[in-house]
Formats: C-alpha cells, structure tokens, sequence
C-alpha cells in the first residue's frame, strides 16, 4: 500500500469519527497542518484554530445553558472553564486518535509532536474550526455535543491548576514550594516544545512537555501530583 493511499485511509476514518464528511478536503488536511510543517504560517493550522476556539466557546456556552437551567452564571463559568482548556481537547484529540492524522515537520514528529498534548489540543480546534467553515455550525455543535456533554456533567465548583494543586501539597506537608526549571526546547524558533522539570523535596523529579512554559509546568506538576498519588 502507498504512503498516499494509507494517509487517505486514515483521513476517512478520521472523518467517520467525527461524524462529518467533508466537501472540502483541503480544510481537512489543512486542520491537521502544524506550522513546524508548512512554510507559510497561513498555510498551517493556527488560523482554523483561531475560529474552531470561538465554535467552540458558543457551542459549549449554549450546551451549559441548555443542560443546567438552575445553575447561576458563575457556575456555569466554572464548567466552562473546564471544558474549554487545553487538557480538554487533548483528550477529545486522543479519542480521535488524532496523533496518527497530524501533518508534522521531520524533525517535530522525530522529537514525539504527534503526541505533544498541546499540538493536539490546537488541532482538535482546528477541526472544528475547518467542520465550521465546510459544513455551518450544525455539524461542528453535533460533534462537541456528542463528546462533551458527559464531561460536561463531570465538572462543577472551582478548579485548581496543578500547579496550585502541588504548591498546596507541598505547604500542607510542611516542605519548601516546588522548583521548576527548564530542561529541553526542541523545535523550530515559531514553533517550541518546552520540556520542564520539577522538583519537590524528597521525591523523584517529574517532567512535563508543551509548546509553552506555563503549559509544560502545568504539566510537569500534574505529573508531580499523579506520582505523588501512587506512592
């Protein structure tokens, strides 16, 4: 089988997951396209994100205020908050199995890109972005429906970043507040994967990845935290 024939396979079977089949392939391919691969930033994903981001803010925000009538518009900010970040569409790209689909550079998918979380969470919003554009808002509210109205009910109450989480461990066990540092930076120059490490008194160090050094904190304490709970 040719290297085109298998992408085109996986392309369709991306598209069965979504529940939309595209008139236009090209927003498609272009939803999946890293700026690490393309030599016009236009040419990459980051536009159709900036859209698929506003599709998906209405789509959730109209969710929330059908599901939850007695809620006050604070909690229904709460929820939302949840549901909109980073760590969210990650997830959502890991059920679609997005890695597989994702139009890297060489060296960005030599140096794991295909499963960074935060490339993934941008092409997540990049598809509906593109679903938007090709299709109208019915289709692209279809889908966030169908994969976050659970998560939806799962959310309530403030919520914390890891990294406030760790800090609050840390004080409430009586040791010094958590180091972090940065260990790595692969990647072109308009396109850095930060790898961040961090440290907690007498516990193994923990390690964590993201196109920025808040997010690769955020997930280096997580990865703290996650450790921290199995121990």
């Amino acid at each position: 089988m040719s290297g085109g024939d298998d992408a085109g396979k996986r392309l369709s079977a991306l598209q069965d997951r979504l529940g939309h089949r595209f008139d236009d392939p090209s927003l498609l391919k272009q939803a999946l396209a890293h700026a690490s691969g393309q030599s016009d930033r236009l040419n990459s994903n980051e536009r159709l994100e900036f859209l698929g981001d506003r599709v998906l803010g209405l789509a959730v925000s109209a969710l929330l205020y059908e599901r939850f009538p007695d809620e006050t518009e604070g909690e229904l900010g709460y929820r939302f908050t949840a549901l909109v970040r980073k760590e969210t569409l990650a997830e959502v790209a890991r059920d679609l199995d997005l890695a597989d689909c994702l139009r890297l550079s060489p060296g960005e998918k030599a140096g794991g890109g295909a499963d960074n979380p935060s490339i993934q969470a941008d092409a997540c919003e990049a598809l509906l972005g593109a679903m938007f554009l090709d299709g109208g808002f019915a289709p692209a509210a279809a889908f966030i429906r169908r994969h976050w109205e659970a998560r939806a009910d799962a959310h309530k109450g403030p919520l914390k970043d890891a990294k406030t989480r760790l800090q609050e461990r840390c004080q409430k066990a009586g040791l010094s507040l958590p180091g972090y540092a940065v260990t790595d930076q692969t990647g072109p120059d308009h396109a850095p994967t930060f790898t961040i490490t961090v440290s907690v008194e007498g516990r193994a160090p923990q390690t964590g990845t993201g196109g920025a050094k808040q997010e690769a904190e955020q997930a280096a304490a997580q990865a703290m935290l996650d450790s921290w709970s199995k121990s």
